[in-house]
């Protein structure tokens, strides 16, 4: 979650105003964390880099008009998630995201807490062989799949935060987070064996 959303606003307005070391303040307060997300959607440094300057050029052009209904952040993650989304594409990395929503109530409930599907292989992470397995095991996801996961776990945005960024809607965000973590842990089990997590209720079948 984003806790300087304040301190945004306040650099925001001056940048609209013309203020380029506010905008610049703004960039070096995202932008190591929006390569990161570059570099777990695509697993390229160099298209993580034009992706990461690429969503400063667009939240440039865009700020003038930038009413304030979202925050900095929302604007700036969402901007970036879909430029990444948009490369895959065109590299025809686009996969069937299977989204269906069920019962909002169903999934919610079995949701698990935030970063429990990663955050035992996570902390234990400390070879590179493991890292490697995580790497392989999200790559294998869809690009929307993999997008949800690393926003969820990795950034820690809310589900409130996911759906303005990714533009969906909020059971749509559950159903596809849920899918896209009984997807990963059933690829780590392929990878890890019995070591790898087990989400409650799955058995195999995600749809």
């Amino acid at each position: 979650m984003n806790e300087g959303a304040g301190d945004d606003r306040g650099l925001v307005r001056a940048a609209q105003k013309g203020d380029e070391h506010a905008f610049r303040e703004l960039v070096e307060r995202y932008q190591r964390r929006i390569y990161q997300l570059a570099l777990g959607m695509t697993k390229d440094p160099d298209d993580a880099m034009d992706i990461a300057q690429e969503t400063f050029v667009r939240v440039h052009k865009y700020l003038p008009s930038f009413k304030g209904d979202s925050s900095f952040f929302t604007l700036t993650y969402r901007i970036a998630t879909n430029l990444c989304l948009d490369a895959q594409r065109k590299k025809g990395r686009t996969e069937r995201v299977d989204v269906a929503e069920g019962d909002e109530a169903e999934i919610e409930a079995a949701m698990d807490p935030p970063s429990h599907a990663l955050a035992g292989p996570q902390r234990e992470a400390l070879n590179e062989e493991l890292k490697g397995k995580l790497d392989e095991a999200l790559a294998g996801l869809s690009e929307n799949h993999r997008a949800i996961l690393l926003l969820r776990e990795v950034e820690g945005l809310s589900y409130e935060e996911l759906a303005r960024v990714l533009d969906i809607r909020k059971g749509t965000v559950m159903s596809r987070l849920f899918h896209a973590r009984l997807k990963m842990q059933n690829k780590l089990r392929e990878y890890l064996g019995d070591d790898a997590p087990k989400a409650a209720g799955s058995d195999g079948d995600e749809e």
